[in-house]
């Protein structure tokens, strides 16, 4: 026998439902201020798939620099030409969807509105948020198998995520370690050195800067300027602020007034370093002794050469830092149970991130593309 579901949307509604669902979860989400399609943005979004031979993928191209020096005066330029170099990075992608029903009778067509308003917005955040996870868990080169606070991620489906066998740690001059007692930066870090001195300062602000135009990362551009965007734990920003040099450059360095980032919490700019404290940077605070955690060195829980300190992984980034392939709108799909008794809604959404790495004109070996990390106490 058929039914006919008075409540049921049409295929333009469904369309506007899930299109209205990825326009709140791009306004809640902290990664949408650093994307752009172009090769100057932290994140760079590849929106179309490039097909070739493998078929149709998603493909980051990173443009390498000309190494020659050109000819001078007259003297014969053509056959000097130099080729340019390009990287292709194969970004994988996959679905990642979630639902959820409602438990009561629909009684009338506006209960059935509120619980897809209800739905919109509990699943567009859970979307946004777990964007958020997925893509600094990427740039740590942490597995998805734990959680961005150190917490093993129990029972969870994002290890089965296709792009998720890309998660690679990251090489090893793009893995540095702050010495707080020698007040150094020293690559190839690793996570059981970490000691309990090796807070964030800003000194170490300035060396991880020099740090980053030594090894030719580029910078995003800004005013006309190239800044670098920094990642903090919350709990590694309260350390930062305990340091007197970061303090004086805050006082005097902004805008003076209530505006001024001491007052307001908001996003600093110091020396064209942008200081982010977000609470998906990865860090140990809920990591536990018998937590496995890969970082630098050996598997842990906490950090440290007993496995004892709480440790943050500073990120500093640089122009595409990361690939996100944003293929395609979200899907919206509502399915009603026990002769539409109840009625549950369904999201998904193609998507893939990618940490690229190329052959460096400074090492001369492979390594991490638009970014490096800092193991620091916390």
């Amino acid at each position: 026998m058929a039914l006919t579901n008075f409540a049921a949307l049409t295929n333009e509604q469904l369309t506007l439902w899930s299109r209205t669902l990825w326009k709140q979860a791009r306004v809640s989400s902290f990664l949408t201020r650093f994307m752009g399609e172009g090769p100057d943005s932290m994140i760079q979004r590849v929106t179309e798939l490039k097909k070739d031979q493998k078929g149709s993928r998603a493909v980051l191209t990173l443009l390498a620099d000309l190494a020659g020096d050109g000819v001078a005066g007259d003297r014969q330029l053509e056959g000097n030409e130099e080729a340019m170099r390009t990287f292709d990075q194969v970004i994988r992608i996959d679905q990642l969807r979630h639902a959820t029903r409602h438990l009561g009778r629909m009684a009338d067509q506006k209960s059935v509105v509120e619980f897809r308003r209800n739905a919109r917005d509990v699943l567009s955040y859970w979307h946004a948020d777990r964007q958020s996870q997925l893509a600094f868990l990427t740039m740590s080169g942490v597995d998805y198998s734990m959680q961005n606070n150190g917490a093993p991620r129990v029972g969870s489906d994002l290890v089965n995520l296709e792009f998720a066998a890309d998660v690679k740690p990251l090489t090893s001059n793009r893995r540095l370690r702050w010495n707080g007692t020698a007040k150094t930066l020293e690559s190839n870090g690793a996570t059981t050195s970490v000691a309990t001195a090796d807070t964030p300062t800003w000194e170490m602000f300035i060396q991880a800067k020099a740090w980053a135009r030594t090894q030719r990362i580029r910078g995003v551009m800004d005013r006309g300027e190239e800044v670098y965007h920094c990642f903090l734990s919350p709990l590694a920003m309260a350390k930062l602020k305990m340091d007197d040099d970061y303090m004086a450059n805050l006082r005097s360095a902004q805008e003076r007034g209530d505006k001024n980032p001491l007052f307001t919490g908001s996003t600093v700019r110091i020396d064209n370093l942008y200081i982010h404290d977000y609470m998906y940077t990865f860090n140990t605070s809920g990591a536990s002794g018998a937590t496995a955690i890969a970082g630098g060195g050996a598997l842990h829980s906490k950090w440290g050469s007993s496995g004892d300190i709480d440790g943050c992984q500073i990120l500093f980034c640089g122009a595409q830092a990361m690939g996100y392939a944003d293929i395609g709108n979200p899907y919206w799909d509502e399915e009603g149970y026990d002769y539409s008794n109840s009625q549950g809604i369904a999201v998904g959404k193609t998507s893939g991130f990618l940490n690229p790495q190329f052959m460096s004109p400074v090492t001369g070996a492979v390594e991490n593309h638009g970014m490096f990390s800092v193991y620091t106490a916390q």
